[in-house]
């Protein structure tokens, strides 16, 4: 059996939280669909919440803290990536797209992602469309087609009830074919410069 990985991006805000609840469900599912194509998936998951501060000062000074460098290096040597944000005026949180920021625009050149959200009311779905597609489709990602998305009254005692679990299970094979029919992504070299010369001495670096 092959061997692959998926980076599993939340950026729920509570704990506990409906948007990493989503992520966990795609992942589990995706990771079944995995399996029922004779490919063993590892999960890893990233939870925002926990980088916060961190990303803010990678933003300002260019230079992550460990923990936050494990976790960009976990995306950049993924094999696929399931990236769920809360939707908040209409659009991705703030913290998912300033993690988001932190990658240049080939890191995630021709990677599989499944992408999804959670809101208060369906009226929030089609922020995926109009934001969420549109950031991942300028990293050039390889975005599934079904994108999921959960609202308040699709939950029934924390699991996925109805019309959302077939829609996690159909985005979860589609992820699934992506990855599978993929070698495996290359680790990231750990001595590579993340920044020119130039950038790294006005402090500024672009991943």
């Amino acid at each position: 059996m092959s061997r692959r990985t998926l980076a599993v991006v939340s950026a729920g805000l509570s704990q506990p939280s409906s948007t990493r609840l989503l992520a966990d469900q795609l992942a589990a599912a995706t990771r079944d669909e995995l399996a029922r194509r004779g490919v063993e998936a590892e999960l890893r998951p990233i939870d925002l919440r926990d980088h916060a501060h961190d990303v803010v000062n990678h933003l300002l000074t260019g230079f992550p803290p460990p923990a936050l460098r494990d976790a960009l290096d976990t995306l950049a040597a993924a094999d696929g990536v399931v990236a769920v944000t809360p939707i908040f005026n209409a659009s991705y949180s703030g913290l998912f797209k300033s993690f988001f920021d932190l990658f240049d625009a080939t890191t995630l050149a021709d990677r599989p992602v499944l992408i999804a959200a959670t809101g208060g009311t369906a009226r929030h779905s089609l922020a995926l469309e109009h934001a969420v597609r549109p950031m991942f489709a300028y990293l050039r990602a390889v975005v599934v087609p079904t994108a999921v998305f959960a609202a308040t009254e699709d939950w029934s005692q924390a699991a996925a009830d109805g019309a959302l679990r077939s829609r996690i299970v159909r985005a979860a094979g589609e992820l699934a074919d992506q990855v599978a029919r993929r070698a495996p992504a290359a680790p990231p070299d750990p001595f590579a410069l993340t920044a020119g010369f130039d950038e790294l001495l006005a402090g500024r670096d672009p991943s």
